[in-house]
C-alpha cells in the first residue's frame, strides 16, 4: 500500500513536536493496516474518510482517500476540530 501526501499535508508535518508526530505516525499506521476504520463523508466531501485520534487530551482529525484500485491512500489534511471541515472544503 503506498502512501501519498498532500503538499498541505507534508508543509503541517514538519511542524509537529516528537509527541505529536508519533501519535499521527500510529494513526497514519492503523488506517494502512485498516483503510476503512475512518468514517465516510458525504455531500461536498463525498470520497473522503477522517480517522478521529487524541494527542494528550486534544481530538486530532485525519482526513483521507482511498484510491479507486485501493493500492494507494492519499493523506489530505489533519488537525483540530475547529474549522477543520471547512479549510479541507477549499481544497
Amino acid at each position: 500500500m503506498r502512501l501519498i501526501a498532500t503538499p498541505r499535508f507534508a508543509r503541517a508535518t514538519k511542524k509537529l513536536l516528537s509527541a505529536e508526530k508519533e501519535a499521527l505516525d500510529e494513526a497514519v499506521r492503523a488506517i494502512v493496516a485498516n483503510p476503512g476504520i475512518g468514517e465516510v463523508k458525504k455531500g461536498d466531501l463525498a470520497g473522503v474518510q477522517v480517522y478521529k485520534y487524541r494527542v494528550k487530551t486534544e481530538l486530532i482529525l485525519l482526513a483521507y482517500r482511498v484510491a479507486e484500485n485501493e493500492d494507494a491512500i492519499k493523506l489530505l489534511a489533519f488537525g483540530p476540530h475547529e474549522n477543520f471541515y471547512r479549510d479541507l472544503k477549499r481544497e
